[in-house]
């Protein structure tokens, strides 16, 4: 809600940090440059300059006046479930992932948010099996070659 409230052309850094989204306040996030921004709207060779929305363009045409910041934000919980002597001698090993993943960019121009976006994965569920036959004894051959 917070990415939605920004309206590109009219709201400016002050908004954005008392909506708590500046790099301050939001650990995970990536201050893109000029060069940044230019590959990742520009540089995939898939739009051209004439594709792009109004405030990208407005971005790249500001050049190094244009910043940006690149949020991920995300809550993921990981459980080991399964039998405790299997996973404890590392012969097999069940996890389970969940949680979500959310990643917004805001474009800035002066100070004045000129473009914004947000998408992210609302639920995470993933399984991971490992099996070691070997159990214990599964990583001491490549540690006896690499030694040798």
């Amino acid at each position: 809600m917070a990415i939605e409230s920004l309206v590109p052309l009219q709201s400016d850094l002050k908004d954005l940090v008392g909506l708590k989204l500046d790099p301050q306040h939001q650990p995970n996030t990536v201050i893109l440059s000029f060069a940044d921004i230019s590959k990742k709207f520009v540089g995939s060779g898939v739009l051209s300059k004439e594709d792009l929305g109004p405030g990208v363009s407005t971005c790249l045409a500001a050049r190094d006046a244009c910043r940006g910041w690149d949020l991920s934000i995300s809550k993921i919980d990981k459980k080991r479930t399964g039998a405790f002597f299997p996973d404890f001698i590392n012969y097999r090993r069940r996890t389970e992932t969940t949680g979500w993943r959310f990643n917004a960019l805001i474009l800035i121009v002066d100070d004045v948010v000129v473009y914004r976006s947000w998408g992210g994965q609302p639920d995470v569920y993933e399984i991971d099996h490992q099996k070691n036959p070997l159990g214990p004894l599964q990583d001491i051959g490549p540690a006896i070659i690499n030694t040798h």
